[in-house]
């Protein structure tokens, strides 16, 4: 409840900002204050349990210990994606202090989402983190890629919405509430209307998080956006859609949980294969970076398939690691002119630092031993093998992620073993070169502890 009040008043605050800030530097401080400010209001009503003003709310929003957990690292991975992308938050549109509004109201719906115990309010958070996002693809207003991406989010968009509020309309009908609770109190029988309801929200959520065959839009959009706020949709927004995808099929629809999962275990298989064999025939590392996302969203899709305690855990370690090592590339990328992989060529030559902490962050996407990336992936095979009676799936889920090792390691390669074609020292400051450092050494840390993430539930 805190992380609500804070960011919509912060939000508020950052727009009337640019009339009385006119530093970059006083803006970009003003949004770090906010997003710390909600870090520790968010973990003081973690530790207590108490938030600062209490709401009667008539029970569609309850912050459990798992929720509040989320919220943290979501917050914690924003004020990461601030201090290494705030310059380049500024040069993305005319007036920075309206771009960072639209983040803190994304939050905003993030922190609807992290509480939500109904439907109603599934559909506003989703809707509020939505519409600010149709706003930041397109804030480029110079660049035709960046218009088409907005259009072609919005429009998708807002297709998967109605999927899901025609969906929301059958269950109401045949349970009689919107309640999570009691929904799933009604779903002892499935019955038609309740079998469509939940097929038409298990697409509109597969859009949300880019699962296969509802993962179109998503290179056109990852490309054709700023790539600052490529960064920003590709983790944390996923992250969100993710958490409320497995609220949502946890807390309403568990009962069911024999009849769907069979379901969602192709479409994680189909998100893994298709993620993964196509983003090894791309030469934009940008749009390398899309499908590697959506090779990613197949992983996270294995912990909708579960839905044990080991699913619960590592969804939140996923986010975490995955969020972490994406920023730290993206940040490198919203500085570079050219996203080829043959840009990278000689990095290591001239830009050791920043080299060995792109190193480390796709090393962590690989999901290799000693980042955080090896034991997200590790708790998602380890929740399919205790659910049982799908050993295919985690040996799909194995050899894809052998697949995604090659297009990673051709970053690596041109990186550490081609010869430079230009020198681009001069893109990055000091500053961002140990921020960098610092993100790549907390990867580490959370693959050597991830106990660190796993105990807080």
């Amino acid at each position: 409840m805190n992380a609500i009040i804070i960011s919509a008043v912060w939000g508020v605050l950052m727009m009337y900002a640019g009339f009385f800030l006119q530093s970059k530097r006083s803006i970009h401080l003003l949004a770090i204050a906010g997003i710390c400010l909600m870090i520790g209001a968010t973990a003081y009503e973690f530790l207590s349990g108490i938030p600062f003003v209490t709401i009667d709310t008539k029970g569609m929003l309850e912050y459990t210990g798992y929720g509040l957990a989320f919220l943290l690292i979501i917050l914690v991975s924003t004020l990461v994606y601030f201090i290494l992308s705030g310059n380049d938050i500024h040069s993305a549109g005319k007036s920075a202090s309206d771009l960072y509004a639209l983040v803190f109201f994304i939050l905003t719906g993030i922190a609807v989402v992290a509480g939500y115990r109904s439907l109603l309010m599934l559909f506003l958070g989703i809707e509020i983190v939505s519409i600010p996002l149709y706003v930041l693809a397109g804030s480029d207003k110079s660049n035709l890629k960046s218009n088409e991406a907005a259009l072609k989010y919005f429009l998708m968009g807002s297709f998967s919405t109605g999927l899901m509020l025609m969906g929301i309309a059958l269950i109401y009908g045949d349970t009689g509430s919107f309640y999570l609770d009691a929904i799933r109190a009604g779903f002892g029988v499935l019955t038609p209307m309740k079998a469509a309801g939940m097929l038409l929200i298990l697409a509109s959520m597969s859009f949300k998080v880019s699962a296969a065959p509802f993962h179109f839009w998503t290179p056109d959009v990852y490309d054709g956006s700023p790539t600052v706020f490529t960064s920003f949709m590709a983790t944390i927004v996923k992250s969100v859609a993710f958490f409320a995808f497995l609220t949502l099929f946890d807390h309403a629809f568990g009962k069911l949980h024999e009849q769907w999962k069979v379901l969602v275990a192709i479409i994680a298989v189909a998100t893994l294969l298709i993620g993964n064999i196509t983003a090894v025939f791309q030469q934009s590392v940008k749009r390398m970076l899309a499908y590697s996302s959506i090779a990613q969203a197949g992983f996270m899709m294995l912990s909708i398939y579960a839905i044990n305690t080991f699913a619960k855990q590592g969804l939140l370690l996923y986010f975490a690691g995955y969020s972490f090592a994406t920023l730290g590339i993206f940040a490198v990328l919203s500085k570079m002119k050219d996203h080829s992989i043959d840009s990278f060529n000689g990095f290591a030559k001239s830009n050791p630092i920043i080299a060995l902490s792109l190193l480390i962050s796709l090393l962590s996407l690989a999901g290799i031993p000693l980042t955080a990336g090896f034991f997200a992936k590790y708790y998602m095979l380890l929740a399919v093998i205790r659910e049982g009676g799908m050993l295919w799936l985690v040996i799909t889920a194995v050899l894809c992620a052998a697949v995604s090792v090659y297009y990673y390691f051709r970053v690596i390669q041109a990186m550490y073993f081609k010869e430079s074609v230009q020198d681009n020292s001069s893109l990055f400051s000091p500053y961002f070169k140990w921020m960098m450092f610092l993100n790549a050494v907390l990867i580490i840390v959370l693959g050597i502890h991830p106990d660190l993430i796993l105990s807080l539930i």
